[in-house]
C-alpha cells in the first residue's frame, strides 16, 4: 500500500477519511495480527504508515531511527518509509496537546490522573510534564512503582483537577461496557476540584466518561480533535511538507458536523417531528422518530402502551430503542419523546455521538391531544412542563426558541449546529 493505518482492530477508524480530506494520496486501513506485524514491518511494502493499537510499542525495533520525542515517549504511532529506511515518529504527541490545549483549561501547576498504562497513556504524560502539570499520577487496574490503583486515586486523590483517559473503555462496540468492562473507567462525580477532562477515544465522539463530566459542569472533549491533529502532522512527515495549521479546525469541524446526530428534545407537541422532518430534507439526511420506532417494535399506539402496561414499561421499551437502535446513529436527525430524557442513561446515550436542541415552545401554543397519554388536557400538559422544564434546560447543548415559522426553527438549528 502507499499510505495507512496499520492495528488489530479497524472497524471503528476514521482515519482514511481524515487523510482524503488532508491530501490526495491513496490510504488503506490494514489489520495485521501479531504473527502478522514482523513479517508486515520487514517487507517494508509502503511510504509510510499510521500506528494503533496493539502495536505503537512493537513497531520499534523495526526502524532505522526514531524521532526524539518518539523516543523519549517509548512510543511510535508514524512510521515514514525514505529509501528502505524506517523513521519513526509520535504525531500523537502533538495531537494530544493541541485537545489539551482546544477546551481552554490550562495544565499548569494542575494535579493530572492519567488512565492507562499504555503508549498514548506516556505520550500524555509527556504532554502533561511540556504544558507544566505540576504532579502527574498513572492510574492503573494494578498497582506499581510507576502506578496508583482506581481505589488509591479514589482514597487518596480526589483533589485531582485533570483527568486524562488513555484507555479503550467506553470505545465502539463496547460503548455500554461488556462483559469485561467498565463503559467509564473512572467516577468523575467522586472528583470536587475537576476543572478538565480528555479521552483519546474519537468513536463514539464523546464516551460515556465525557458526557457525564460535561454534565458536571467540567470542561471535557474526546479524542476526535486529537485524531484529526495528529493526522495532519502525520501527513507533513508522509509528504515532508507543512501545512497551515487552520486545516486541523477545518477538517475538524467538517468530520464533526458529518458523523453527528441533530438530537430534537422539548414537550409533547413542540414540534420535534415536524422541525425533524423538514430539517432532514434540507441537509438530505435520514429522520428518525422515537415514538415512531417505539410503535413499529410494540405494534401498538402510544396510548395503547400505556393503557395496558402503564408508564413504566413504556419508559424501559423507549430507553431499550434509544441504546439498541438510537444510540449508534451517525449523521442523524433525531426526534425524541417528550419524557426521554428523564432517565440519565438515555441523555448519556444521546450525546455520544449527539448535539441535544431544546425547542422551547411557550406552552400557551402547545395544544393538548389525545394521542399523548400524559398531556391529554392542558392541566396534565402544565404539569407535564413544569416538571420537565428545568431538565431539558439542564441536557440541552442548545436552546432554540420556537416560532409559528417552521422555516425559522430550521435555521436557527442549522445556524448553532454549523457553527
Amino acid at each position: 500500500m502507499e499510505y495507512g493505518l496499520i492495528g488489530e482492530h479497524l472497524s471503528h477508524s476514521f482515519s482514511a477519511v481524515i487523510h482524503k480530506k488532508i491530501a490526495s494520496y491513496s490510504y488503506e486501513l490494514k489489520e495485521v495480527s501479531p504473527e502478522e506485524l514482523s513479517g508486515f514491518m520487514q517487507e517494508k511494502a509502503f511510504k509510510g504508515i499510521n500506528v494503533t493499537i496493539p502495536y505503537k510499542q512493537a513497531v520499534i525495533p523495526y526502524l532505522d531511527e526514531i524521532d526524539e520525542t518518539a523516543r523519549q515517549i517509548g512510543a511510535v504511532n508514524t512510521v515514514v518509509n525514505r529509501g528502505g529506511k524506517l523513521y519513526g515518529y509520535n504525531t500523537d504527541y502533538y495531537g494530544m496537546r493541541e485537545l489539551a490545549e482546544k477546551i481552554g483549561v490550562p495544565l499548569a501547576n494542575k494535579k493530572v490522573l492519567i488512565l492507562g498504562t499504555g503508549g498514548t497513556s506516556h505520550t500524555a504524560r509527556a504532554v502533561a510534564n511540556s504544558l507544566g502539570a505540576g504532579e502527574i499520577l498513572t492510574v492503573s487496574r494494578h498497582s506499581s512503582n510507576d502506578c496508583i490503583t482506581y481505589e488509591d486515586a479514589y482514597n487518596h486523590h480526589t483533589d485531582a483537577e485533570y483527568i486524562i483517559n488513555t484507555t479503550p473503555l467506553g470505545m465502539f462496540p463496547y460503548e455500554d461496557g461488556s462483559d469485561h468492562h467498565k463503559a467509564s473507567p473512572i467516577d468523575v462525580s467522586l472528583f470536587p476540584n475537576l476543572q478538565g477532562v480528555l479521552d483519546a477515544v474519537f468513536n463514539p465522539l464523546r464516551t460515556n466518561l465525557i458526557c457525564e463530566a460535561r454534565m458536571h459542569g467540567i470542561a471535557a472533549e474526546g479524542g476526535l480533535y486529537m485524531l484529526v491533529a495528529q493526522a495532519v502532522v502525520a501527513a507533513e512527515k508522509f509528504l515532508d511538507t507543512e501545512f497551515d495549521k487552520s486545516i486541523i479546525q477545518k477538517i475538524y469541524n467538517e468530520l464533526r458536523s458529518e458523523k453527528e446526530n441533530i438530537v430534537l428534545i422539548g414537550m409533547p407537541g413542540c414540534g420535534k417531528s415536524t422541525v425533524g422532518k423538514k430539517l432532514a430534507l434540507a441537509l438530505g439526511r435520514p429522520f428518525v422518530d422515537l415514538d415512531d420506532e417505539i410503535v413499529k417494535k410494540s405494534h401498538m399506539t402510544i396510548p395503547e402502551i400505556f393503557e395496558r402496561y402503564g408508564q413504566t414499561i413504556f419508559r424501559q421499551m423507549e430507553a431499550d430503542i434509544i441504546r439498541k437502535k438510537i444510540a449508534s446513529k451517525s449523521g442523524a436527525i433525531i426526534a425524541t419523546g417528550g419524557g426521554a430524557i428523564l432517565r440519565n442513561d438515555n441523555v448519556l446515550r444521546l450525546m455520544r455521538n449527539g448535539k441535544l436542541f431544546f425547542l422551547d415552545r411557550p406552552i400557551e401554543n402547545i395544544r393538548p391531544t389525545p394521542d399523548r397519554p400524559l398531556a391529554m388536557d392542558y392541566n396534565a400538559l402544565k404539569q407535564r412542563y413544569d416538571e420537565r422544564y428545568p431538565r431539558y434546560c439542564e441536557v440541552a447543548d442548545c436552546h432554540i426558541m420556537t416560532s409559528e415559522n417552521i422555516d425559522d426553527t430550521v435555521s436557527k438549528i442549522k445556524e448553532e449546529f454549523f457553527s
